[in-house]
């Protein structure tokens, strides 16, 4: 069995990069959009005011871009460094969604980006809002495709295990692409970067107001930053709800943490905090049913029948499953030259457990369940700071609608406070998607003790303190140029 130690470091040194990568990818996908916005606005009236505010944002833009890309060129190196048996097992699957979006994605979005940030006098009015867009379009695609691979390990389809490679390979790169829960993700995570992007530039503008500096630019920005923050909010919201259901159905276990359900049932209630629930709302949200069946944690290691009828069969018959399928597996290996006959028994009970190949590698039952009160936690602040920030949105769209937020303090500091918070939603979202599918790397497929490179725990510690000086140093570096050019201002007045 491997190290727990180098399971940890490596999955906590991958949380790391991951996480801090997240700081910057909302920011772009929101950016990009309220910029060529305003952009758009500049084309159809002409106003050089427009053209102005459009300029700025896309100054704090291109910090933001610049310094994103290098978190993401680590992230994805550390799959070959810290778990090379993971990229080794479904590498033949994993790395399409993420080559197609280096050499297409990304490379558009580059191109353009050029274009965008250097091009406003060499190139037609037209041409440069077309670019502007082609920008934000293309981190939108880049997103599709690093989402598709995510997707993949939430919900593992299209691919087959052939035993003589000890590979999954791809057999219907369609399901890849089409897999509901990728598509679900997409939405979620991008239109919560126009919630980012939108809070962003609502406490930066509420920062001008404060200080008593560029009047119409700030409340020019909140306008059009607070429409596309609440649309992306409401997007959230129903993306949130295919999610939800695409959990009940994919990952139980998943749901069964985030809202710390023991034991379920039909009309399954929602916890709002520990002790206050809403009768029947999980099963409704689950299931959009409100006598539908939620399962609870004790039921899914446990085993359960469903009201239809269907039974789920118990952790203890999953890991025996399991470890049929990895004995088999080894009987194939080895007898497939010297003993066919043998060698295609132990195929047929291999294919007949392949479904619970994974859990041939768990210890006990219950290491199947995730850390419950994180997960819990997560998705509340997740959801409750999602709601705050939606309700200063509408507020501060409302008063500059009404020409009275510019005297209104309360919630200039409200909106300026947020920004902070937007953040916290975002990195609590993927705390649910990531912790709660522990222990695995691919759910059901792959855990994440199987999945870790043969390295030193020495190693990964070196090289996690490492890139908590690294990226705290970009964070930092980006975070002056940011208030910099902040406090420098637009040029307008």
């Amino acid at each position: 069995m491997v190290e727990t130690a180098l399971v940890n470091w490596s999955r906590l040194q991958f949380a790391l990069t991951a996480g801090y990568h997240w700081l910057f990818v909302p920011l772009t996908l929101g950016l990009a959009v309220i910029m060529a916005t305003m952009e758009t606005i500049y084309v159809k009236t002409g106003d050089e005011f427009w053209k102005k505010v459009a300029k700025f944002w896309m100054k704090l833009f291109a910090i933001n871009f610049a310094v994103g890309i290098a978190t993401g060129i680590i992230l994805e190196f550390e799959f070959g460094t810290n778990w090379s048996n993971y990229s080794w097992f479904v590498g033949d699957i994993f790395g399409a969604p993420l080559a197609i979006e280096g050499i297409f994605a990304f490379f558009m979005e580059a191109t353009f980006f050029a274009v965008m940030f250097f091009g406003w006098e060499k190139v037609s009015k037209r041409f440069h809002l077309a670019a502007t867009w082609f920008t934000a379009i293309g981190a939108a695609i880049s997103a599709v495709w690093i989402l598709i691979a995510n997707a993949w390990m939430q919900h593992p389809v299209g691919m087959e295990f052939n035993p003589d490679t000890v590979r999954h390979e791809m057999v219907d790169f369609w399901a890849l692409v089409l897999n509901p829960v990728a598509i679900s993700k997409f939405f979620h995570s991008v239109f919560s970067g126009w919630m980012t992007g939108a809070v962003f530039v609502i406490g930066v503008s509420s920062w001008y107001l404060l200080k008593g500096r560029q009047k119409r630019f700030a409340l020019a920005s909140i306008r059009v930053a607070a429409i596309v923050g609440i649309i992306g909010t409401f997007a959230v919201m129903l993306s949130g709800d295919s999610s939800g259901v695409h959990a009940a159905k994919y990952q139980p276990m998943k749901l069964a943490a985030a809202e710390g359900l023991k034991d379920g049932g039909t009309c399954a209630p929602f916890s709002i905090v520990p002790g206050v629930e809403i009768p029947a709302m999980l099963s409704i949200l689950a299931t959009h049913d409100i006598d539908g069946y939620v399962p609870g944690i004790n039921n899914i290691l446990d085993g359960y029948t469903t009201p239809d009828g269907v039974y789920h069969i118990s952790a203890d018959e999953k890991i025996e499953r399991g470890r049929s399928a990895i004995e088999a597996f080894a009987k194939y290996r080895e007898l497939k030259d010297s003993d066919p006959e043998a060698a295609a028994v132990a195929r047929k009970t291999l294919d007949e457990n392949i479904d619970y190949f994974g859990y041939g590698y768990i210890g006990s039952k219950q290491e199947l369940v995730p850390p419950v009160p994180l997960v819990y936690w997560a998705f509340r602040v997740m959801v409750g700071v999602g709601g705050l920030l939606l309700l200063i949105m509408v507020a501060v769209l409302w008063f500059e609608y009404k020409n009275r937020l510019a005297g209104m303090r309360w919630l200039l500091w409200a909106a300026l406070l947020s920004v902070p918070l937007v953040y916290l939603a975002g990195q609590a979202g993927w705390i649910v998607a990531e912790v709660g599918r522990q222990p695995w790397v691919i759910d059901g497929l792959l855990p994440v003790s199987a999945a870790v490179s043969s390295v030193s725990v020495a190693a990964v510690k070196t090289t996690f303190w490492l890139f908590v000086a690294i990226f705290t140093l970009f964070l930092a570096i980006e975070v002056r140029i940011m208030i910099k050019a902040v406090k420098q201002g637009p040029d307008i007045e």
